[in-house]
């Protein structure tokens, strides 16, 4: 067992994993002057950190990590993965999207905290103009380290419930689709699980029954009943629900960009025994 001071660890590791809620801050008063001595090094942070580095999310942007090399990366936010996800599932190219319109039905509070929690429905305002909440803004940064510009909204709201976030989505996709097609497209992404469950209990319930720790590591369940299509002058309406796995998409992505600061490009390789985790239904 060892230990060491703040700056003896920072100028030992390889691989920095910032878990706090302030990287920015740290990345300017440590993190810059040990990387200007040692480019070698890896920073990460996880959430809402935006500008710490590359916004990045396992499974959805991993040819921009190996394309640009950073030395610092962004493991963007639960919600930010399961709306990339939704979007990756129906065009994995994203060239198909004509629109796309997400409703963040966000928890109150975690399991394990005592404050914050809120006696009733509170709903969020507009405030980022073009995306409504940084939620559509966050998910269009790291598509736009690949693809090109999609039109995004997303609205926030917070309800009395410490089970999961819940997704509401609803876009529209060049061509003809029915359900079986959505639910097919949706089936093919590893990093989606399906559900015939409507209830947030039962999905968070799976994941402490059968998830490594007690997790589900999926970008997104989507709950199957709720998927509807409908045709529109542009192509297909595709609504639905589906809920977020909070911390354990994101805790996926730290062990991937963890791992590209220690091998590299050949992150993609070691990554993939985690892959064993993911679920395909729940």
């Amino acid at each position: 067992m060892f230990s060491f001071i703040n700056e003896a660890a920072l100028n030992l590791c390889d691989v920095v994993v910032d878990c706090t809620p302030a990287g920015n801050v740290a990345k300017k008063i440590h993190y810059m002057p040990i990387f200007k001595k040692n480019k070698k090094k890896v920073f990460i942070a996880q959430g809402s950190e935006k500008d710490f580095g590359l916004p990045y999310a396992y499974g959805i942007n991993d040819e921009a990590l190996i394309k640009s090399t950073p030395n610092f990366i962004q493991v963007v936010s639960c919600n930010t993965h399961n709306l990339c996800g939704i979007l990756k599932s129906l065009s994995p190219s994203f060239d198909r999207i004509v629109d796309a319109d997400f409703v963040c039905i966000r928890r109150a509070n975690d399991i394990s905290q005592n404050g914050s929690f809120i006696a009733s429905p509170e709903v969020g305002s507009h405030k980022i103009t073009h995306f409504g909440t940084h939620h559509a803004r966050d998910a269009s940064r790291v598509l736009n380290t690949l693809y090109h510009y999609l039109p995004l909204y997303s609205s926030a709201m917070k309800i009395n419930s410490q089970y999961m976030h819940t997704i509401r989505f609803s876009l529209t996709l060049k061509g003809n689709e029915n359900i079986e097609s959505v639910i097919s497209k949706f089936r093919e992404n590893p990093f989606v699980a399906l559900t015939h469950k409507n209830l947030a209990n039962k999905i968070f319930s799976f994941g402490r029954d059968h998830g490594y720790y007690g997790r589900i590591f999926n970008h997104t369940v989507v709950s199957i009943p709720s998927i509807s299509t409908h045709s529109v002058k542009e192509g297909t309406r595709i609504t639905g629900f589906c809920f977020t796995p909070q911390d354990g998409n994101s805790l996926l992505s730290s062990v991937a960009a963890a791992l590209y600061g220690l091998y590299g490009k050949k992150y993609t390789s070691k990554i993939k025994m985690f892959d064993d985790y993911l679920f395909s239904e729940v």
